[in-house]
């Protein structure tokens, strides 16, 4: 079986590395669709990403349409793929595009649809304090992440988990979900069931303006947030002057002190900082001065102690999911 891969994000290279290694006698990728190069990092020094360079190391033709054209879609055509497989792509595949492999094209989207269909389901995910989420096997249509879903491989969410672990988490959950999958997508026999629409949520692309903390929310809602919008956008907070990025953080059962206002510092742990919000104690376990890396809450105090009784301000959250 001859596979197209279309995908522009390292979360596919796990599956990739099985396909081209192990399930070669099942399938073969003939070629990438990726996105073009992009400026990167601090630098923005224009770089391949991670799919094109995978591709490029195994000397695999690689396609960097801007737009999806019709003459893009011939060239397409002419790679004689049976199957199209997307992860990530960041195109949006019109219907002829869709079914021009013979065995038409399907995509991987990392979430327990029908919930979380959009642009950042796994942030999203952790910030709303699911416990699991899931890649997803589905055909594409052209309704948002709305295809018939054939099978799915789950991954827990911890209380300590960011985006950044369960991505990797879902990366390596491909794997066994494509072994399963591939095999019977060759041979016609892997099933795909419409979803349930009416329990569809959807997420949106995430922006720095997201990466605001209220702490008149509770807690257990706050860590949810900070950890999943880690490592990008990130939540931050003005401490003594400066902007503070948060890396992780969790709720405390301990109970906020009597006339202790929402953002009220409450001092320090030998792992966190305590923080009094509208439901319960904060503890941030992990913070970021600018200029400097990401450090466990002692150590970035030792460097910048702050002390119990400062009040740190609180910003409207925007909703993640509709």
């Amino acid at each position: 079986m001859k596979i197209v891969f279309l995908g522009s994000d390292g979360i596919a290279l796990p599956m990739l590395e099985w396909i081209a290694g192990p399930g070669r006698a099942i399938g073969e990728i003939v070629a990438v669709y990726t996105q073009p190069d992009r400026p990167i990092g601090r630098g923005q020094k224009v770089q391949p990403n991670a799919i094109k360079t995978w591709a490029q190391a195994r000397a695999l033709p690689v396609f960097q349409p801007e737009k999806l054209t019709e003459e893009t879609r011939q060239a397409y055509a002419n790679l004689g793929a049976d199957l199209g497989l997307v992860m990530a792509y960041g195109h949006i595949l019109k219907d002829a595009f869709i079914a021009t492999p013979k065995l038409g094209t399907v995509n991987l989207h990392a979430s327990l649809l029908p919930a979380l269909r959009g642009a950042s389901p796994i942030q999203t995910a952790v910030a709303t304090g699911c416990t699991e989420t899931a890649v997803s096997l589905m055909r594409i249509v052209r309704e948002l992440d709305a295809g018939p879903v054939a099978d799915l491989e789950r991954v827990p969410i911890g209380p300590r988990d960011t985006a950044l672990e369960v991505e990797q988490r879902l990366a390596a959950a491909c794997v066994p979900l494509i072994q399963r999958t591939l095999p019977r997508i060759a041979d016609g026999t892997l099933e795909f069931v419409a979803q349930d629409g009416g329990r569809a949520t959807f997420c949106r692309r995430l922006t720095r303006e997201d990466g605001v903390v209220d702490f008149a929310a509770p807690a257990r809602t706050l860590a949810a947030r900070i950890n999943g919008l880690y490592p990008w956008p990130s939540c931050s907070v003005a401490i003594l002057g400066q902007p503070v990025k948060l890396g992780l953080a969790e709720a405390s059962a301990e109970a906020v002190p009597s006339g202790a206002a929402a953002g009220t510092v409450l001092g320090q742990d030998s792992e966190a900082l305590r923080v009094a919000t509208g439901d319960g104690v904060l503890r941030l376990l992990r913070l970021q001065r600018p200029g400097a890396r990401m450090m466990p809450a002692p150590d970035f105090l030792r460097g910048y102690p702050v002390p119990a009784g400062t009040v740190l301000a609180s910003t409207p959250m925007p909703a993640l999911v509709r």
